[in-house]
């Protein structure tokens, strides 16, 4: 019998290996629903010199992340800061450290990451009620509160920006549902922080997550959260341990706090990109970085239009940086896709659940929402179907 197969790692082996090419990646328009394109100051602050995770000049970059990040979601929240992962880790940090087996939950669903906060909601033990929602639509406080099984909840959790379908969800009616219900108010602000106003504060949320990889403008590998007194109060007040520990909050923040203890190595030269991104964001300007969000997103809508095209969420509860266009029938979604990749050098996005294969997404999200880029999109997109 012949025994397992060993693969030759010899010294004259490894020198017969055939090596890659230095890695030289094209360079694309990126108008999908994620990654957004990067600023090139952003890429260059990621390349300076990496500093150990306890050096006292990275520790003030971390303070400084810190404060612009409470500019940015609006909040005087001390327990801000970037969890270690994409925006799904993101989520994952809020649920864990907010429930406990038992709690009840409360859950809009009404596109595939309401569906997800859903499942990690279950995965923590919880008990979940599932309001589900039109696809491409936001929901009324009415829908939600009719849909409640129960009097009192620990936790209402919804998307403020549901990436799949393009919506825009208001939310302090949904506060208002929560005070109701006895609950801490959880939002999904992955695809709206920096690009939509997001009122941590004014509109009473107790937590919320985000991406750096949307209208941050950063690479994807970070997860902005924020939790209110409240929130931290129901953390202290645990009783089983964070079925996490990488993400547990009450080991991290013993890093990002004032005690700077040590829990994981953190993605140094990440956070010098984010530093760099929340630095140009505030540069700019919050209210005129929304008002280019919305400008350009209507300069797109109008030109849709122009070319028989539809979006399929209806203006008022439309996202400004994510638009979801309704394919004509007859034409072929992922040939389209293809033809806008290997022509104009342009990303789109193809839909997700219901909406795949009948629906493009297409995203203008910080330095991508630009004039040009709406543009090109449009004639791309003309090119494409045929109409050039």
């Amino acid at each position: 019998m012949c025994g397992p197969h060993v693969p030759d790692f010899s010294s004259a082996s490894i020198a017969n290996m055939s090596i890659p090419t230095a890695l030289t990646p094209p360079r694309r328009v990126l108008m999908g629903p994620g990654p957004s394109d990067v600023d090139d100051a952003v890429l260059a602050a990621m390349a300076r010199p990496t500093l150990g995770h306890l050096d006292p000049r990275f520790l003030e970059v971390m303070d400084e992340i810190g404060s612009m990040l409470r500019s940015v979601f609006r909040t005087e929240n001390q327990l801000t800061m970037p969890m270690s992962g994409t925006g799904s880790a993101g989520m994952e940090t809020c649920m864990v450290n907010l429930l406990e087996p038992g709690d009840r939950v409360l859950v809009g669903v009404n596109g595939v990451f309401g569906t997800r906060m859903a499942e990690v909601a279950r995965r923590c033990g919880a008990e979940v009620t599932e309001v589900k929602g039109e696809w491409g639509r936001a929901f009324e406080a009415e829908a939600l509160r009719a849909g409640a099984e129960h009097d009192r909840y620990d936790l209402v959790a919804v998307v403020h920006a549901e990436t799949s379908t393009g919506v825009l969800q208001p939310i302090p009616a949904v506060r208002e549902l929560a005070d109701e219900l006895g609950a801490l108010l959880l939002i999904d602000c992955v695809t709206s922080l920096a690009g939509h106003a997001v009122e941590i504060d004014g509109w009473g949320v107790d937590a919320a997550y985000s991406g750096t990889q949307k209208c941050l403008s950063c690479p994807p590998g970070l997860a902005p959260v924020t939790f209110s007194e409240r929130a931290v109060e129901k953390m202290k007040a645990r009783k089983t341990p964070v079925q996490s520990w990488y993400l547990d909050l009450s080991l991290i923040q013993g890093y990002w706090g004032e005690e700077r203890s040590y829990h994981h190595t953190a993605p140094i030269n990440m956070l010098y990109g984010l530093h760099e991104a929340l630095r140009l964001v505030l540069e700019e300007g919050l209210e005129a970085r929304f008002d280019r969000h919305r400008r350009h997103s209507k300069m797109l809508c109008e030109g849709l239009e122009a070319l028989g095209l539809a979006a399929r969420v209806p203006e008022a509860e439309r996202l400004a940086p994510l638009t979801t266009i309704a394919i004509p029938d007859g034409v072929d979604d992922a040939a389209v896709r293809g033809h806008l990749l290997e022509h104009f050098g342009l990303e789109i996005g193809g839909g997700l659940g219901p909406m795949k294969g009948n629906t493009w997404r297409v995203g203008l999200m910080g330095a991508g929402s630009t004039e040009r880029n709406v543009k090109l999109c449009l004639a791309a997109l003309d090119d494409a179907m045929g109409r050039g």
